[in-house]
């Protein structure tokens, strides 16, 4: 009797713990970032510069939107249909760079078969309780990661980054070479989407592939 009375108390623990989370297939997410570069390049006495990054889902689509002082950077992909757009605007020139899968890939490649280690710290940020994870990457860097499992995400695929992250990251920081960039969510809203968020531009850029970016960006 005693035995059935704890399996009975595990499974209705088990389930309290499935229905406190929350899935996302759809929303938006919105982080503050802090770049730092080594060196006094980003600025003066290394005077980290804030900028903005929206992420905005729907099924298998994904548009960030990022805002910095030095200039506007949107990439928009299409999972299901395994294309994608990168577009710059840095003074007064607009770039779109043009994705296939295989490109996709590549501009993450950084991240390929990333794991995270878990490590034995928590805190809370916006009212989600968060577990602490730390990644060693391809190039040397680091990344540490504040999650919470109370939020997961239907399209795995949505970030290459946190592809094996049990969770949403709600604060992160990545160093990689002379740059440090530190992430913080500022904003979580499961509202659904405009599909004409993830439409590609027509018209007022200059287009060239992510083959001939890449081509281009060896030569200089």
């Amino acid at each position: 009797m005693k035995k059935l009375w704890f399996i009975g108390l595990v499974l209705l623990v088990n389930n309290f713990t499935v229905s406190a989370q929350r899935m996302m297939s759809e929303g938006t997410l919105a982080y503050n970032l802090q770049i730092m570069i080594s060196g006094g390049v980003a600025q003066p006495n290394d005077a980290p510069i804030d900028a903005n990054a929206t992420l905005y889902l729907k099924g298998t689509s994904r548009r960030t939107d990022l805002l910095s002082p030095l200039g506007n950077e949107t990439t928009i992909y299409d999972g299901k249909a395994g294309n994608g757009v990168i577009l710059k605007s840095f003074s007064g020139q607009k770039l779109m760079i043009t994705l296939n899968k295989d490109d996709w890939m590549d501009f993450h490649k950084t991240y390929a078969g990333i794991q995270f280690e878990a490590l034995n710290e928590t805190k809370d940020v916006m009212g989600y309780p968060c577990k602490k994870a730390i990644s060693k990457l391809a190039d040397g860097g680091s990344l540490v990661v504040y999650y919470t499992p109370d939020i997961q995400m239907v399209n795995k695929d949505y970030n290459p980054t946190f592809v094996n992250l049990n969770g949403v990251p709600m604060e992160y920081e990545l160093a990689t070479g002379k740059m440090k960039v530190k992430y913080t969510i500022t904003k979580i809203n499961f509202d659904p989407v405009p599909a004409a968020k993830f439409e590609f531009p027509r018209s007022g850029y200059r287009v060239m592939t992510y083959a001939e970016n890449k081509a281009m960006k060896k030569t200089n």
